[in-house]
């Protein structure tokens, strides 16, 4: 248990790095990302861009 949540960890450690370089590639601004205000605050929520980056993921797991 300890080792997938030192995974997820890691993994959203990532995710907030890239988040930049990934904007200026165009990604979170896709058909199918939804940005929306609500309670006062503004929601993102990015379901193509995290198919796409799972479709890449999947690729180079494979051909590694």
């Amino acid at each position: 248990m300890i080792r997938w949540m030192l995974v997820i960890f890691l993994a959203l450690l990532l995710i907030s790095w890239f988040t930049p370089l990934l904007q200026k590639l165009g990604f979170g601004k896709l058909p199918g990302d939804f940005r929306f205000r609500a309670f006062g605050r503004e929601w993102f929520l990015p379901f193509t861009t995290t198919i796409v980056l799972s479709f890449v993921a999947s690729l180079i797991g494979q051909l590694i």
